[in-house]
């Protein structure tokens, strides 16, 4: 185990170049800096090729600044964290489902850009890599479409969310025989998300599966690609159509009530969230709340 004042007499003897200085500005005795030196280098051998006047580094004192330099980034991580009297400085990391995800990361960017001190982190998973990665303690919180049962994870609702039926702009697509016409753009949840909102809309009709299917991606920035090139339909979260940026090559079949799911915000139940993390909740759920 490397005494932690070994490491800081030697780092600030590589910084001044000078064994008074080190001393000086670390309140201790030449004498006793000297002796922390021959301590490390007993372990890791000689690190310092001294001249008059001047003092240099060998390959194995570079590793060991190196390795000095690391620590005390990890001790002002550290202090960040624990002192957490400024909400808007440290670090905040948060994992989503790919469609809110696409709406909320341009907001933590801005609230980033309005805030130096703000560092964020943003990730896109499913629900259960989303639970975990919370459980985990890798991300402070995370946004879920089902509300976990886990006694560890604090769940509140964060927003709602409707599935809409989005066809090619000005494409017939109000009755099921349109629907067979366009042809299916399937997706991870499309058949599921099709289900539930077209037997409300349809009711009676043969499913999902008698639709010819017409293409089929797992990246939900690319979904309505296919669309807005007129080679298909799909139902897809509002959220991602909301993100998508050729919104004039789209259209929303209006199919009467919505079917909504509502999204959940999530972080451990045993300590309470951190200063920043609930900054960063509550400006992103006024923004939604406002449709900001």
């Amino acid at each position: 185990m490397l005494q932690p004042q070994w490491l800081r007499s030697f780092a600030a003897l590589a910084e001044l170049g000078s064994f008074t200085r080190a001393a000086d500005r670390l309140g201790l005795t030449q004498a006793a800096v000297s002796q922390h030196v021959r301590h490390l280098e007993t372990r890791f051998g000689p690190l310092l090729v001294r001249r008059p006047r001047q003092l240099e580094l060998t390959p194995a004192g570079g590793a060991l600044l190196d390795y000095c330099m690391e620590l005390q980034r990890a001790e002002r991580r550290l202090e960040e964290r624990l002192q957490d009297g400024d909400p808007t400085v440290g670090d905040v990391g948060l994992v989503t489902p790919g469609s809110v995800g696409l709406i909320l990361y341009p907001r933590l960017l801005a609230l980033q850009a309005a805030q130096p001190g703000l560092v964020v982190r943003h990730r896109f998973a499913p629900d259960a890599e989303t639970m975990q990665a919370v459980l985990d303690q890798r991300y402070e919180l995370g946004i879920v479409t089902l509300r976990p049962d886990d006694a560890r994870l604090v769940a509140e609702p964060f927003a709602h969310e409707a599935l809409e039926l989005v066809a090619p702009a000005g494409r017939a697509a109000n009755g099921w025989e349109d629907l067979a016409a366009l042809g299916f753009i399937d997706h991870p949840d499309g058949q599921a998300m099709a289900t539930r909102l077209l037997s409300r809309c349809f009711p009676g009709n043969p499913g999902v599966a008698s639709l010819p299917p017409r293409g089929f991606s797992n990246q939900i920035g690319l979904i309505l690609e296919p669309v807005a090139r007129g080679l298909g339909f799909t139902v897809i979260p509002a959220y991602a159509r909301q993100a998508f940026v050729r919104q004039e090559a789209l259209q929303v079949v209006d199919t009467g009530a919505p079917v909504l799911d509502t999204l959940w915000l999530i972080h451990r139940a045993e300590w309470p969230l951190s200063a920043r993390a609930g900054w960063v909740a509550d400006q992103l759920r006024a923004g939604m709340a406002a449709g900001a």
